[in-house]
């Protein structure tokens, strides 16, 4: 029986570290510290969509994350939680090079947090903006 399925359980390097997923896209975290992350993915064909531009799925998934481990500098490692909405606006395409994802978040009670991302192309044009919520679980 193949377990590729799931459930797994992933050990991470770091408390601050990308995931099998993150790696998978090419994410490098830049930095991490009091609530702020800069996080940057190369674009590759892996990440294209059929007219040839980066997936949307692909940026939404960087802006996510750079407010992720925005969190996670926050937070005592280990401490669990979710992204519980997110909205996002596409402002342009991206057809090359690498993109950089800034992110705040702000803690909102003891359990939630607001998080805002933006992502910049290489000629620094913003290309999205998202916003979103989490919860500790």
């Amino acid at each position: 029986m193949s377990t590729d399925n799931g459930p797994h359980q992933v050990e991470l390097d770091e408390w601050i570290s990308c995931a099998p997923f993150e790696r998978f896209l090419g994410i490098t975290i830049v930095f991490a510290e009091h609530g702020e992350a800069l996080l940057t993915m190369a674009f590759s064909r892996n990440l294209a969509q059929g007219a040839g531009l980066m997936h949307g799925g692909a940026l939404v998934s960087l802006a996510d994350t750079a407010a992720v481990i925005a969190i996670k500098s926050l937070l005592a490692p280990g401490t669990n939680f979710a992204t519980r909405s997110l909205e996002c606006t596409f402002l342009r395409p991206v057809m090359q090079g690498s993109v950089e994802a800034s992110a705040i978040v702000t803690r909102l009670d003891e359990r939630r947090f607001l998080g805002q991302s933006t992502i910049h192309d290489h000629h620094k044009r913003t290309v999205l903006q998202a916003r979103m919520h989490f919860s500790l679980y």
